[in-house]
């Protein structure tokens, strides 16, 4: 997802991981993105937040960051992991398991 400050992006940052939906998210401050926005096309300065997760908790992690983000409309696609490094896997995994209640 993007967004527009680097405190939006803090602030999503924080609470999915705090909240255990995403294991990591990677904050990329300087991307410019170019979009159609009602109607006319619009150039924007933002963060892009790169959000790892599993896909078992793909669902509720979605709608954590619909919660938190600014936007009317965020971005949130989700990329397949084909492969990866086993203990990477598993370390993104565990920290994603829900606390027990």
């Amino acid at each position: 997802t993007t967004v527009d400050s680097s405190e939006a992006a803090q602030g999503i940052a924080d609470g999915l991981v705090a909240d255990r939906l995403a294991a990591c998210v990677n904050i990329l401050p300087g991307v410019t993105s170019v979009y159609r926005w009602q109607g006319s096309v619009a150039v924007a300065e933002e963060w892009l937040l790169l959000i790892k997760t599993t896909a078992e908790r793909q669902a509720a992690c979605l709608a954590g960051l619909a919660a938190l983000h600014p936007y009317d409309v965020p971005e949130a696609m989700v990329l397949d992991v084909a492969a990866g490094l086993p203990a990477y896997l598993a370390w993104v995994a565990d920290s994603v398991v829900p606390e027990a209640e």
